[in-house]
């Protein structure tokens, strides 16, 4: 098992292989300096607080990861995908110990994101959302891609709708502080649906029906999203800082300025919370 942090935001790779199989070099180049007790226990809590969503179900001789709407790299099955700033590489991890470059694809400027859903990858920049197809996982096509604003774009997907925020900030420029809600439905033809006014949105995660957005400084919110684009907002928790969030078989786990948190959202009208790990500065 490994875990990948990249700054606020986590990706697991389970190694059905070999347990005792070190972490390539080109993935350490992504885990910031942290303090080794809160590492250990980080770890600790991602185990137990997070699995593999229905795209990526944990399979024998597969790798799989779970990562937040911030990530800048996703594993689907025995590829990993990572972006820099313009461009989307592919690597063959069926051997861990032995990843291998398969493909490299120019996707522009100002990339940001990426989050895999049902045979797609959808990739956040400063300018908009691009789709890509990943039916062949080692060649991605590009079906579309949805502009705006320049702001900063994470993304994260449910059935046919991305729900997509936008903030301003230093490295930001002037964007807008929002939420948009896009059918994709037809993914070569995504569509606005409607933009929800936001304090300053920063990442993002879904299941089921019930939306969570991090509002940075000013806490998280919960919606319910059980009509995508009439968004009903059940819960605001003001004494948080939030940046990211990977919610999964009703634990949530956010990442903040404070640290490392696990919520109960089996009510998602009252989160409750779990545990609190904090992260040095």
């Amino acid at each position: 098992m490994i875990i990948l942090i990249n700054q606020c935001t986590i990706t697991r790779l389970t190694n059905t292989q070999s347990p005792n199989t070190p972490i390539p070099t080109s993935m350490q180049t992504h885990t910031p300096r942290i303090h080794w007790l809160p590492a250990l226990l980080l770890v600790l809590a991602v185990l137990s607080g997070c699995s593999a969503d229905k795209s990526s179900e944990i399979a024998p001789n597969a790798n799989n990861g779970t990562g937040g709407s911030l990530a800048r790299f996703a594993i689907v099955d025995n590829h990993l995908y990572t972006v820099s700033n313009s461009r989307l590489k592919v690597f063959d991890v069926s051997q861990p110990q032995l990843p291998r470059q398969v493909q490299d694809v120019k996707l522009g400027f100002n990339i940001e994101t990426i989050f895999p859903y049902n045979g797609m990858l959808f990739i956040g920049s400063r300018t908009g959302m691009q789709i890509y197809d990943n039916t062949n996982p080692v060649q991605p096509v590009k079906l579309s891609e949805y502009r705006h604003v320049q702001s900063c774009d994470p993304v994260v997907v449910q059935g046919s709708y991305a729900y997509v925020t936008l903030r301003d900030g230093t490295d930001c420029r002037f964007g807008q502080n929002m939420l948009d809600v896009i059918n994709i439905a037809n993914p070569r033809v995504p569509v606005l649906e409607r933009t929800f006014p936001m304090l300053n949105p920063h990442g993002l995660g879904i299941d089921g029906n019930v939306l969570f957005v991090c509002e940075g400084d000013h806490g998280l919110k919960v919606f319910d999203a059980t009509d995508p684009v009439n968004l009903v907002e059940k819960q605001f928790i003001k004494n948080i800082r939030t940046y990211d969030v990977i919610p999964r078989n009703k634990v949530l786990l956010v990442v903040g300025k404070d640290g490392l948190m696990q919520y109960d959202y089996r009510d998602a009208d009252t989160l409750k919370l779990l545990s609190m790990i904090p992260l040095a500065n």
